[in-house]
């Protein structure tokens, strides 16, 4: 029968779309060994699209039942790794954003996103992460883009890592259903002023700089939001109780 052939090959351009991540770390981490910060950027961008694009298209041609021997999960958390943790990390060495004793925050960094990646309540039923989730592509990008002290860039990875334990839930872009419409056009906005800043990196317009962190407050603050809302809710509702 031919569509349970089609149906597997698709399944598998899906797998081999998700590997094309792990071709553009390589070229990441070479261009970070070689001082290209920009070009760093361009191809962490390119596995940031491939990581927000796969799960669609994996779910949606039902890679789980046509690929039953193949975990595609896996290959992801692996590609996820390299793009969002390692590389990130390693160019922070490389272009010296935390320097001397603060060395150290590295491999914590490291370690701690490990954990994240392997703890399995680290993705919910319900569609959110747990704990910080291991976005230091972003954060070291905005470290380099910003330029501050390295002690203080070692501190907030040191923070960030520490959160990476803490329990709080945070918006899963794709699959959050609470806002889900607002978060996508806010995430698709970001990555636009990505593509920009990293195109112009050495000097970016300060003014779309500042705009694109509009979306990493929002995705904070409305994650912290829908955390709590649960305690807000019954400590109004207690209040409103005292009230009557």
């Amino acid at each position: 029968m031919a569509y349970p052939r089609i149906a597997t090959l698709r399944a598998y351009a899906v797998h081999f779309y998700t590997a094309l991540g792990l071709a553009a770390a390589l070229l990441a981490i070479i261009a970070a060994a070689e001082g290209r910060a920009r070009d760093v950027f361009i191809f962490l961008g390119i596995a940031l699209w491939i990581d927000s694009t796969d799960g669609m298209l994996a779910r949606g041609w039902e890679v789980v039942v046509w690929t039953p021997r193949f975990d595609g999960r896996k290959l992801d958390d692996i590609t996820d790794y390299l793009t969002y943790t390692f590389i990130p990390i390693f160019f922070a060495w490389r272009f010296e954003l935390v320097t001397g004793a603060w060395l150290v925050v590295l491999p914590i960094v490291l370690m701690a996103s490990a954990y994240g990646f392997c703890h399995k309540a680290a993705k919910t039923d319900d569609g959110y992460f747990t704990g910080f989730p291991s976005y230091w592509n972003i954060a070291v990008f905005y470290i380099y883009v910003l330029r501050g002290q390295p002690v203080v860039h070692a501190l907030i990875l040191l923070v960030l890592a520490v959160m990476v334990f803490i329990p709080i839930k945070y918006i899963y872009p794709s699959r959050t259903p609470v806002l889900r419409r607002l978060n996508l056009t806010m995430t698709a906005l970001w990555f636009v002023a990505y593509c920009i800043i990293t195109l112009q990196l050495e000097r970016p317009d300060p003014t779309i700089v500042y705009l694109s962190l509009i979306y990493p407050i929002y995705y904070g603050v409305v994650s912290f939001y829908l955390h709590f809302r649960p305690q807000l809710d019954a400590w109004r509702d207690a209040v409103r109780a005292r009230g009557h």
